[in-house]
């Protein structure tokens, strides 16, 4: 996995959260979506996970970990952490961008460090610290992969995730990497990651469209939705799907040689690990953590597949 630091970022920007002193306890809050959806379930198993592992290593540090189903949910956690828990720091993957960014800058203008993960606010600027995938990135290796499998070019549908900062990047890489492919995206709908609801959204497309050659569903729980549809339906003119973010399932398919599941992009869950345990070094030692860490997507293919197969992970 390529992991690579905005050197500008990091280079000009010192600043780290108010460094815990002798005797002195800080708080960390962590405000996250529940297990909705695969990827989630996850990053949920990698956050507590490493905040059982950092209270051993770090007596002087608090922990506070909240899931939310729903965006309100997740606002109501956050005020709930300032108000009782007085947090020194928050780090937050939003559940929607939009609904997240005044609450998450009211937390700022507390006077806590804001490291924010994968999904992004709605307003540049907030974050003290972002930790996310390559979400342009993801999209272009996906068009990338998309025109090499249909060098003739052909008809595609596409899955996109929820609303958020992090989908426009993805869908904004994919359709410049197949701008002049000859291929035609005959429709785009949300399946919000879920693998019910891209289901459903399948089934519209093929009731829509008698001729579809792929499908990007650009997450492996909508791809595995709309294979399901797609099986259940009989259609045999659809070549493959390609999801992404390197479910387990949908890797071993891959390495496996699975026709209809050709390749995978990575997008780990484990970036929430990343983010939690940056944020606490920067409250326990005078490294500089401010600025951006952005986890390279990578194509997952037959020939490397084995490499990012992980049989006894979550996702």
């Amino acid at each position: 996995m390529k992991h690579f630091v905005s050197g500008l970022a990091m280079a000009v920007a010192l600043a780290a959260p108010a460094l815990a002193q002798d005797g002195e306890t800080k708080v960390i809050g962590i405000s996250i979506p529940a297990a909705t959806h695969g990827w989630a379930g996850g990053m949920n198993y990698f956050a507590q996970a490493t905040v059982d592992r950092l209270e051993k290593a770090y007596p002087q540090l608090d922990f506070v970990l909240a899931t939310a189903s729903d965006p309100a949910k997740q606002v109501n956690d956050i005020e709930d952490m300032v108000a009782t828990r007085n947090i020194d720091a928050l780090v937050v993957l939003p559940f929607e961008s939009e609904p997240l960014t005044g609450p998450v800058q009211n937390v700022k203008a507390s006077g806590a460090w804001i490291t924010v993960v994968d999904r992004g606010l709605a307003q540049e600027g907030i974050e003290d610290l972002y930790v996310a995938g390559d979400n342009p990135g993801f999209g272009r290796v996906s068009g990338e992969f998309m025109a090499s499998a249909l060098p003739e070019g052909g008809k595609i549908v596409v899955l996109r995730g929820i609303p958020t900062t992090i989908d426009n990047e993805r869908v904004e890489g994919f359709q410049a990497a197949i701008e002049g492919k000859n291929i035609e995206v005959l429709g785009m709908e949300h399946g919000d990651w879920n693998r019910d609801k891209s289901f459903t959204v399948m089934q519209d497309f093929l009731s829509k469209y008698p001729q579809i050659d792929a499908v990007w569903a650009s997450d492996d729980d909508m791809a595995m939705g709309a294979l399901g549809a797609i099986e259940a339906a009989g259609r045999d003119d659809i070549k493959f799907v390609l999801g992404g973010a390197g479910m387990k399932e949908m890797v071993k398919r891959t390495m496996d040689g699975d026709a209809m599941i050709p390749a995978n992009v990575t997008y780990p869950p484990a970036m929430i690990a990343t983010a939690i345990e940056i944020t606490a070094v920067g409250l326990v030692s005078q490294a500089p953590v401010s600025g951006d860490f952005i986890i390279g997507s990578v194509l997952v293919t037959p020939e490397n597949a084995e490499s990012y197969y992980y049989p006894d992970s979550p996702f």
